[in-house]
């Protein structure tokens, strides 16, 4: 009894992140890295997939030696309809700052990231990765 019960609860506590629309890969602007976001933990998080030679390189750089398979974005938590509060680490200046994350249509995602309080902010609008490969035929 206690495992079925259990195994409702999590089915339940994992519903509303399913349903969220933001699960799936997605690619910034310049199109040289891709993020795959789903399940980490109790919360959710974006782990990049994919990267190009100039990307890593620029990790490099930055301190940030290995790209492909880390957190890019972490603790992604609600805040609101389309919206969420994450942390986001921008590898090749090898900082981790506060984000946010916002739906903007079905393939389309705002991700702003602050630091110093809020002080300094920058947002990319990325790109379901699927909607880029369909644009491309």
């Amino acid at each position: 009894m206690k495992v079925v019960l259990f195994a409702a609860i999590a089915l339940f506590a994992t519903a509303p992140a399913a349903a969220s629309g933001l699960e799936g890969s997605w690619t910034n602007p310049a199109r040289s890295i891709t993020v795959k976001i789903g399940p980490c933990g109790a919360t959710q998080c974006g782990r990049v997939t994919s990267a190009s030679a100039k990307a890593r390189a620029d990790a490099a750089y930055g301190g940030t030696e290995r790209l492909l398979g880390i957190e890019l974005i972490s603790g992604i938590e609600p805040a609101g309809p389309g919206r969420w509060r994450a942390e986001i680490f921008v590898p090749d200046q090898n900082i981790h700052s506060s984000g946010e994350l916002a739906l903007t249509g079905p393939n389309r995602m705002v991700v702003r990231g602050c630091v110093i309080g809020g002080l300094i902010c920058k947002e990319q609008v990325w790109t379901r990765a699927a909607a880029v490969k369909r644009r491309k035929r």
